[in-house]
């Protein structure tokens, strides 16, 4: 996508990488993680996120051939830059609650087999809030192109993103509880602001 970038965006970058050299890693992982040390102003991230470079570079093949993306909460989903991408989120749908309910799991993870009825395998799916959305992700056998686990919170996040991790699917991840929206939603637009180079 070609996109103009603002005058405060590259003055970001700039202190950024007055900070911290990232230029020894790989060029996908590198994306990601300066967008989203970008979006969240935390340093940390740089020994925190977990990537891998061959992950990356499915997902961004996946994107580039026009793989859904599937993203947990809307908070997510609007901080994606869609571009005319259509983003899948079902969590709101009143069949996510009734599911939630009749199955006894969260809605969030309710969403999940909602969202993979509707698009298969293959698709790019970004986890921001919801331990249990990833929980649930990683328990079907939903063929993910890239999965970007990032849930933030004291019960569940940390151990989500090891179990994803330990899955052994194409992953973006971090360490620790932290994550949440914004950082899941800067790490897929790092992939898609690389899309049509």
């Amino acid at each position: 996508m070609t996109r103009t970038v603002h005058p405060i965006e590259a003055e970001s970058y700039r202190i950024l990488r007055d900070r911290v050299d990232l230029s020894h890693l790989p060029p996908l992982t590198r994306a990601v993680t300066e967008r989203v040390v970008h979006a969240s102003a935390d340093l940390d991230y740089v020994t925190d996120l977990v990537c891998d470079e061959a992950a990356l570079t499915a997902g961004l093949a996946a994107l580039r051939a026009g793989a859904p993306v599937v993203t947990d909460v809307w908070m997510v989903a609007a901080g994606i830059t869609r571009a005319g991408r259509e983003i899948v989120c079902p969590v709101a749908e009143p069949a996510a609650a009734d599911l939630g309910r009749a199955a006894a799991i969260t809605r969030s993870a309710a969403a999940v087999r909602i969202a993979y009825d509707r698009v298969g395998p293959g698709a790019v799916w970004v986890v921001g809030c919801a331990p249990t959305a990833l929980v649930e992700l990683i328990g079907l056998d939903a063929a993910p192109a890239l999965v970007v686990g990032l849930p933030v919170g004291f019960v569940g996040a940390a151990e989500s993103k090891a179990a994803l991790r330990a899955s052994g699917l194409p992953a973006v991840s971090n360490v620790g509880e932290k994550g949440g929206s914004a950082v899941a939603a800067a790490a897929l637009n790092a992939l898609l602001y690389l899309e049509d180079k």
